[in-house]
């Protein structure tokens, strides 16, 4: 029995001592009050230690700003070193320093993950340049520059989700794996299993049809618009085109959207700019620090941060296609590609577009008849045949966003599937324009590229996660 006692007033004892409350580094730069008892995690940024103090900086991914721990020399261990894991106990304290509001005063220092320094190849206090990190994509995201970029991925993919949702659209998981090639230009990845990868002789397919990766939610979007009125898709996409350009990603994500009952290329259009400007505005205000890290140390040439205040201002331009062709003939300057009416538009001729409109996004539109895919809606006009189509073109970067009246008339459609013997593969296609067919209309946008824009970076393969194909391994 007095054993029993003393382990109960042993639990009294335990009950009345402070219980630590597990700050995330954000909260704790951020908090307001000092606070008694608080435990952090994170990774040691940075070690200085002093004959009376122990100086650290911890960072849990949450903020680009890392937290001040103070801390007396014998809490220092070997093991506590640059890019190791650690938790910290103390006390929460105003800083007496003006760039921060607050600092942890150190009771406890464990040491979860220690980390070889020699071997670790990002170095404290270097700022090292996006080609090295590139070189390790399982170690990058411990940069800082990658660091701020997940952060405004995970803000912007946010607010592209709330920006739908609080407009009325169904949110809608498209296929991965299709049968359906919706650019029509045969850049596809196909899919095989690697049993059948082996065999050489003819074979049956996994899923009795060819099999690919998905190029664009765009077909599966449109059933979902013969139910739903408005309803979006977020998900990867696939591009087999043999580039290693800064402007090409094999796997990238995609906005796709489509409206029924619109008979206005207007109407999608404004959706578009609707889009951007809010989600752009929402990265701004929520990531500011992020932001600039970008647009101050990765790409300062660019004056990106200047001239996105600027276009949030105003609205967008818009121009015809054949417009936009005259203005190319009579530009100054010389083109790889001579621009005539019936050709695509190329990169140089998007560019110089948005230059000669005064530097902001300009809406090219009403494309030639022959110069895209079949489900995109016909003017009925001449003698220049064009198409109800839309391209968004910003500053630096060319096309943005591109989308287009689909052709909801069965007739036209039946015409045109037969013109290119796609009838028998789109059968399904048809019977959308057979039973309630509406007018309607979509468009989507690159997620990279619309990081590329906003932050200025040069190359692409700078705003995934991991870069698809390293020269040290393919995660």
């Amino acid at each position: 029995m007095l054993g029993a006692r003393g382990g109960w007033r042993a639990l009294r004892r335990c009950a009345s001592l402070p219980r630590a409350v597990r700050l995330r580094v954000r909260e704790a730069l951020g908090a307001r009050e000092p606070a008694e008892a608080v435990r952090v995690q994170g990774w040691v940024r940075s070690v200085r230690s002093q004959k009376e103090v122990l100086f650290l900086h911890i960072n849990d991914g949450s903020s680009l700003e890392s937290l001040q721990v103070v801390a007396d020399p014998s809490l220092e261990k070997r093991d506590l070193t640059y890019g190791s894991a650690v938790e910290v106990q103390g006390k929460l304290v105003k800083s007496p320093h003006k760039m921060q509001n607050m600092e942890l005063q150190a009771e406890t220092i464990h040491v979860v993950g220690p980390c070889d320094i020699w071997s670790f190849p990002l170095k404290m206090k270097e700022r090292h340049p996006l080609e090295y990190v590139r070189q390790f994509p399982h170690l990058r995201c411990r940069n800082n520059t990658l660091g701020a970029l997940l952060r405004i991925r995970s803000e912007a993919t946010a607010s592209i989700h709330s920006f739908f949702q609080d407009n009325g659209y169904v949110h809608i998981h498209t296929p991965i794996i299709t049968s359906n090639d919706c650019e029509g230009a045969g850049e596809l990845f196909q899919i095989e299993t690697s049993r059948e990868a082996k065999e050489s002789v003819e074979k049956s397919h996994f899923f009795n049809v060819p099999a690919f990766l998905t190029v664009s939610g765009q077909l599966h979007l449109e059933v979902m618009a013969g139910a739903f009125t408005h309803v979006f898709t977020f998900g990867p996409t696939f591009r087999a085109e043999n580039s290693q350009s800064r402007r090409h990603l094999a796997e990238f994500y995609m906005v796709e959207a489509e409206l029924s009952f619109t008979e206005s290329l207007q109407d999608i259009m404004q959706v578009m700019e609707d889009l951007f400007k809010t989600v752009t505005s929402t990265v701004l205000s929520k990531c500011p620090r992020d932001v600039e890290l970008f647009h101050k140390y990765v790409a300062p040439a660019q004056k990106t941060k200047d001239r996105l205040e600027q276009i949030l201002k105003h609205k967008f331009m818009i121009i015809s296609y054949s417009e936009a062709v005259e203005i190319l003939k009579q530009a100054p300057q010389t083109f790889t590609f001579k621009p005539e009416w019936g050709c695509d538009l190329q990169t140089e001729h998007e560019k110089y577009l948005v230059k000669h409109c005064g530097e902001v996004p300009v809406f090219v539109v009403n494309y030639p008849y022959d110069l895209k895919p079949f489900y995109m809606r016909d003017n009925e006009d001449g003698p220049q045949h064009t198409v109800a189509a839309v391209d968004l073109l910003v500053p630096g970067v060319g096309e943005l966003c591109g989308g287009s009246l689909r052709e909801e008339r069965l007739p036209f459609l039946e015409s045109r599937l037969q013109r290119l013997g796609l009838t028998d593969a789109y059968q399904w296609y048809l019977d959308l324009r057979k039973f309630g067919s509406v007018p309607h209309g979509g468009f989507g946008m690159g997620f990279e590229r619309y990081l590329q824009y906003i932050l200025g970076v040069d190359n692409i393969k700078d705003v995934i996660p991991f870069p698809r194909f390293s020269h040290s391994c393919l995660l």
